[in-house]
């Protein structure tokens, strides 16, 4: 008990603390650093008290206070390598914004711009004005608008097509989106009430046309983008929903969700089906991802018919989910590129990842090994190996693609540990782990940040 006194009585003042060169240089708030100091000596007392420390060494309190006030006063919010392969990558931001579009939400950002200012009338315009041209040039649609995501626009469809009516939906198509939101969910709180027809696997025209009562208000159909069922199974065409609701004179409305503007299969992918195809087929409203495969910014899109987008622009839901300036500038750029599919795939970085020939992947791969068995010597085995990457962000789930990656396998240090470390980087590193090694997947990894991955595991072996 004495010795702990003892070594309590050792701790530094706050004030010699701020006397300290290496402290009076860290450019931080007060308040903030103050902090830092406080809790680094509490957990010092906490230590002592518990019999974990024996000594107090003054430079390791000046060290640990200097690196929690820098971590106190990082962002949270911040860039990382996305060495996994998967394009889309939900947990790391999905879409990766073009040079233009970048450059686009910085000039408005920046200054004041015309948001919501008609600059040939001289009056207050709207925000939807913006992109709703080059939206509806692109899809074929006659009237467009936007929202935060692909849920709120879905809701917003509902809210103003079906709100105290009823919507049918294939049972096989009452998906979970992400995040334990499910449609039914979402047309809970739209006020629309769900009407399942058909079965998991199965669903019939006739199921559809069975359930249409005087108050059905929709006929939803939702594109499985996330998943697949296999073997045994049915599915009604849209043309042939179309023509339903056209007998009926009832809506119909296509969620498509990743928002495909290019024909994959061009491109030796997987078909899937465009937006402008379901435009094309006669679908009333059609809705879809901003940050998905379209490789803009998060947003939910809504194009069709104009007299429907035209009830849900003045749905008072609309201001509820409306995007701001930096979103509507991100959106533009990224549509523009549009006008020129090879302009497109060439600068949507997205796109360009999954269309990226395997032999430009190999290369990158080359020399990414090169860089790091240059400068880690004997500290690990570093290969290169054929693997697979991923679509990601619930696109395409069976879709995978070819690629390489560089393999390290460290000699000295613990997978998970290094692993970990690489997280903690101040430009994290989020890789893949399996079978003992390190897997950096070179599809999603700029040439740019070769330098910042050598560079870091140097630092970690």
């Amino acid at each position: 008990m004495a010795n702990n006194q003892n070594l309590l009585s050792k701790l530094p003042k706050v004030d010699k603390i701020l006397s300290e060169q290496r402290i009076i240089n860290l450019d931080v708030p007060r308040n903030l650093l103050m902090d830092a100091i406080r809790e680094t000596l509490d957990d010092y007392r906490e230590n002592i008290k518990s019999g974990k420390l024996n000594e107090i060494d003054y430079e390791q309190i000046i060290n640990a206070i200097v690196t929690l006030t820098y971590n106190k006063n990082k962002n949270h919010l911040k860039r990382v390598i996305n060495a996994t392969g998967t394009i889309l990558h939900t947990n790391l931001g999905r879409a990766v914004l073009s040079k233009s579009a970048i450059e686009a939400v910085v000039e408005v950002a920046s200054k004041f711009n015309n948001l919501e200012f008609d600059l040939n009338m001289g009056e207050r315009g709207s925000r939807y004005s913006h992109v709703e041209k080059i939206i509806c040039k692109i899809t074929g649609a006659e009237a467009a608008m936007v929202v935060n995501n692909n849920a709120a626009a879905v809701m917003l469809v509902l809210s103003t097509l079906s709100k105290g009516k009823e919507a049918i939906v294939s049972r096989g198509q009452l998906v979970e989106i992400g995040g334990s939101f499910r449609v039914p969910a979402v047309m809970e709180q739209s006020g629309a009430k769900l009407i399942e027809v058909g079965t998991t696997n199965k669903t019939h025209l006739f199921d559809y046309e069975n359930a249409i009562t005087e108050n059905t208000g929709i006929i939803l159909k939702v594109h499985q983008s996330n998943f697949k069922v296999l073997g045994f199974t049915k599915e009604v065409a849209l043309e042939e929903l179309v023509e339903l609701g056209q007998k009926y004179n009832i809506p119909v409305v296509e969620d498509i969700g990743s928002g495909v503007l290019i024909d994959f299969s061009k491109y030796s992918l997987s078909y899937e089906p465009t937006v402008q195809e379901s435009i094309k087929k006669g679908a009333d409203v059609v809705t879809f991802s901003g940050d998905k495969l379209l490789g803009g910014p998060q947003a939910g899109i809504i194009v069709g018919k104009k007299k429907y987008i035209d009830m849900m622009k003045k749905n008072q839901l609309t201001r509820a989910l409306r995007i701001d300036k930096m979103t509507l500038a991100a959106l533009e750029a990224t549509f523009k590129l549009y006008i020129d599919e090879e302009k497109a795939i060439k600068e949507i970085p997205s796109l360009n990842m999954i269309t990226m020939d395997i032999s430009t992947v190999q290369k990158k791969a080359k020399k990414l090994q090169r860089l790091l068995k240059n400068k880690l010597k004997l500290k690990a085995k570093i290969n290169i190996q054929s693997d697979v990457s991923q679509f990601g962000g619930g696109a395409m789930p069976l879709e995978t693609i070819p690629t390489y990656v560089v393999s390290i396998k460290p000699n000295d240090k613990k997978i998970e540990e290094v692993e970990k470390c690489l997280r903690m980087q101040d430009i994290p590193i989020i890789v893949r782990v399996y079978k003992e090694q390190i897997l950096l997947d070179l599809r999603t990894i700029f040439e740019d940040e070769y330098e910042i991955i050598v560079n870091s595991f140097d630092k970690i072996l």
